[in-house]
């Protein structure tokens, strides 16, 4: 079986930082070293040293492709594999083969190779990865339709990148080393500008780094005895849920930011089977402090708190562990280290600050013992009192023969009271049933002295096991208690969340949702008003707070007049009115209105981001207008002035005929130059709604002709089969001439010539459609709406048709006369583009 052979790619941020370079230098030192080497394709673009670098190497002649008249010019696979080289430079890895070649992705032929055992050098820019094509797309503002899967790019032996700043790719450019001299000053403000050039390196970076750390994994999965090698530093906050937990992570920020580049973390370690002790509020502020920070929030579920936070850390490769003191008393931790010196001693070799903020020189607050209710308890101690007034009753048996008995009836109330009343009763029921054996059930009766030594081991046993089973049964209760409101919070939080990431008002929904789940009045998320903390009743001056939502009837307009106000942060404060809910509902009331201020941050990210929608459309006109006026502008105008520099000079006597063709030229460049300013007006009309149209009855069909009649001699190749008796429509006749005019002038330019374009009509209804279809190429349905996107050239490469503005005008033309322009596919291929037009009424 043929060894698969081996694939380095040159990775690239733009066109021209060297990679084709760097790869056929490769090429040249391993031919040095005896080894086969040729170029299956490679392009040198113009560029000189590039060429030079080809001439002495071998080059697998090219195979040729014809597609509707064009020619087209591809790696021949089949010469090559029989060839059968060592090493193949296959340059552009993500070219589309041209139609009739063995694959349809370069890429694919690359595979072809490797199979078969060849090594392949190819070259591949950043913005052709298919993980990566919005993002450039947003960076350059144009869409790469040529990609590659990133999974497949990885999977290469070697990746190189090809790095070059962007100031000196910009000087290689302005040199005359990357593009034509035609092409320069359009690069330059467009795809070659220093942000878009800083942001695609960076690209470039980045993903050739999540490369290398994938690389690292599989290399630490292979040697499971390989330590942990820690390429940058990543901080790991543990957070509690509890107070001064933004105190940890904001240190853990400043000691993250000692490293550029080092990654924050934060976790919260949720226990298995212990209390819920977290606070959801505040973990969630925690949390949106973390992501505001440019950190990341974990949550985890374990056992051990100290066993959880080290293996997390392990797990993501942290170098350093930031644990906030123990609260705990002295007593405590000599009993049990706490979770700081715990986690200390076993991190190994990640560095763990152990950080004291003021929370944790307070004593921690004891939480009420009891599992139930004062209700409860008192039921339960009567309960006990009850039981014990029975067993004391004179009818009972008793004597030393009936003492298993009393300790089991005994036993039956202490379990009982526990279950009702919790561990206070239970004890009284343990320490009552003690006493009333003592008096009863042993000698000598109604004494508390105990004559037999066995009678005193089993009432020291009974009372030992009763309080056991009380205590036992009473964080049974607790549990069972605690476990049924964590449920019901985790049901309450879900529902929030819910709110926030379903539609279209998450913020009203949420606090609609808070107001129903605890039956209030009326909800109000409140935001001071600038200055307002000066003033010291600012709580209860509603001109000091303004209601950023709220939902129900007479909401609270300052948190003085509510029944509850909780906090959020130093600006925002929610407010209830209705009734005071009970204390533990306020940490499911804390974590509303925790996500209450994330649902108002993310509604005016989204205003913000929709406000930024037209500003970053105009910046892109702005550009590619500039890029258009940097060319197709100046052509004419240096095309007109020659020709007239020319007639003016005395230095030389041209003849008639060259003065005619001067003039004629210079004609010609002035009327192509008041296309394009008339075409960039109305386009700019169009945009501000300011374009005056007057529609009047014509016919459509002398439209048709006076159109063609404007394209000259081109026009008449057209076929024309427009009825006489077609109706007349309501339209404006220079705009609709214009209209015809560019449509089938791009018809005309991509139409083969022995396939000439149609216009055809019919009408149905109150409507009229003229049908333009060529023969041509055809534009496949995804790329369509990029056609009528201003200063798009879609399938143009010689950029000296026009500003791209035809198709964008004509559309927006149709639709300010009431009519419409559609793309179509031409049957048989090509491309038809429909034009509706309303018909005049009578």
């Amino acid at each position: 079986m043929t060894a698969r052979g081996h694939l380095r790619v040159y990775l690239g941020a733009a066109p021209g930082v060297g990679k084709t370079y760097r790869m056929l230098d490769e090429a040249h030192r391993r031919r040095d070293r005896g080894a086969d080497v040729v170029i299956g394709f490679v392009e040198s673009h113009g560029r000189t040293l590039t060429e030079a670098m080809i001439d002495d190497l071998e080059t697998v002649p090219r195979a040729v492709f014809t597609s509707h008249g064009e020619r087209f010019e591809e790696m021949d696979l089949d010469a090559v594999l029989a060839r059968r080289p060592q090493v193949v430079l296959v340059d552009e890895l993500a070219h589309t083969n041209a139609p009739g070649a063995r694959n349809a992705k370069r890429w694919q032929d690359i595979q072809v190779l490797l199979d078969a055992g060849v090594t392949v050098l190819s070259t591949l820019n950043v913005q052709h990865l298919e993980s990566l094509n919005d993002v450039v797309e947003k960076i350059t503002g144009v869409r790469q339709h040529e990609t590659v899967p990133d999974a497949w790019v990885r999977e290469a032996d070697q990746i190189e990148l090809v790095d070059m700043t962007p100031e000196a790719l910009r000087r290689r450019l302005a040199h005359g080393n990357v593009y034509g001299v035609d092409q320069i000053d359009a690069a330059l403000g467009h795809h070659f500008r220093i942000g878009a050039l800083t942001a695609l390196r960076e690209l470039a970076l980045l993903w050739l780094a999540g490369r290398v750390d994938e690389e690292l994994e599989r290399h630490r999965g292979a040697h499971a005895a390989a330590p942990a090698w820690q390429a940058r530093e990543r901080v790991v906050v543990a957070l509690t849920g509890g107070p001064g937990g933004e105190a940890l992570i904001r240190r853990a920020a400043r000691i993250a930011g000692r490293d550029r580049g080092a990654d924050l973390l934060a976790v919260h370690v949720s226990l298995g089977d212990g209390p819920v002790g977290a606070d959801p509020a505040q973990l969630a502020r925690q949390r949106m402090l973390v992501e505001d920070l440019g950190g990341t929030y974990h949550q985890v579920l374990g056992e051990d708190v100290p066993s959880a936070l080290i293996d997390f850390a392990r797990a993501v490769d942290a170098t350093q562990l930031v644990v906030g003191a123990s609260r705990r008393g002295r007593i405590a931790n000599l009993l049990r280290p706490g979770v700081g010196v715990a986690t200390m001693a076993r991190s190994g070799p990640i560095d763990v600050h152990l950080v004291t903020h003021e929370e944790s020189c307070a004593r921690p607050r004891r939480p009420r013992t009891g599992a139930v209710s004062g209700r409860r308890e008192a039921a339960g101690h009567a309960l006990a009192l009850i039981a014990l007034l029975l067993l004391a009753l004179p009818w009972m048996p008793r004597g030393e023969a009936y003492l298993s008995n009393g300790i089991l009836l005994v036993f039956a109330t202490v379990t009982v009271t526990a279950l009702v009343g919790g561990l206070w009763p239970a004890l009284v029921a343990a320490l009552g049933g003690f006493v009333l054996l003592n008096l009863y059930f042993t000698e000598p009766y109604l004494t508390l002295t105990v004559t037999h030594s066995r009678d005193t081991l089993a009432l020291v046993v009974f009372v030992v096991v009763a309080v056991a089973v009380s205590v036992v049964v009473d964080q049974a209760a607790r549990r069972t208690r605690e476990a049924a409101r964590a449920s019901a919070e985790a049901q309450t939080l879900a529902a929030v969340a819910g709110s926030v990431l379903r539609g279209s008002r998450p913020l009203e929904a949420l606090l609609e949702r808070l107001r129903e789940t605890f039956s209030l009045e009326s909800v109000a998320l409140l935001e001071r008003r600038p200055g307002a903390s000066a003033r010291p009743d600012h709580r209860q001056d509603p001109r000091a707070w303004e209601a950023v939502a709220s939902v129900g009837d007479r909401p609270c307009g300052a948190p003085g007049g509510a029944d509850v106000d909780v906090p959020v942060d130093e600006e925002l404060t929610l407010v209830l009115y209705g009734h005071r809910p009970r204390a533990a509902e306020r940490r499911i009331i804390g974590a509303f209105a925790a996500q209450a201020a994330v649902a108002l941050r993310q509604q005016r990210l989204a205003q913000e981001a929709a406000a930024a929608v037209p500003l970053a459309e105009a910046d892109r006109m702005r550009t590619a207008l500039l890029a258009a006026v940097s060319h197709d502008l100046r052509a004419p105008l240096a095309s007109a002035k020659a020709s007239v520099t020319s007639l003016r000079s005395r230095e030389v006597r041209f003849s008639e005929e060259d003065q005619a063709e001067f003039l004629a030229t210079a004609d010609e460049s002035l009327d192509r130059l008041s296309r394009l300013v008339t075409d960039l007006l109305d386009m700019s009309r169009l945009q501000a709604g300011v374009l005056g149209v007057t529609v009047r009855d014509l016919s459509p069909r002398e439209s048709v002709f006076a159109a063609l009649d404007e394209l000259g001699p081109a026009g008449r190749a057209v076929r024309v089969r427009v009825p006489e008796e077609l109706p007349l429509v309501a339209a404006d006749p220079g705009l609709l001439d214009r209209v015809l005019a560019n449509v089938l002038g791009n018809a005309l330019r991509f139409s083969p010539p022995d396939r000439p374009p149609t216009v055809a009509a019919s009408w149905t209804g109150d409507e009229v459609e003229l049908l333009v279809a060529d023969h041509g190429p055809g534009v496949p349905e995804h790329e369509r709406e990029r056609m009528f996107v201003p200063f798009q050239r879609l399938g143009d490469t010689d950029n000296e048709t026009g500003l791209g503005l035809g198709l964008a005008l004509s559309r927006g033309l149709m639709e300010a006369m009431g009519g419409s322009l559609r793309p179509e596919t031409t049957p048989g291929g090509g491309l038809t583009l429909r034009l509706t037009l309303p018909v005049a009424t009578v």
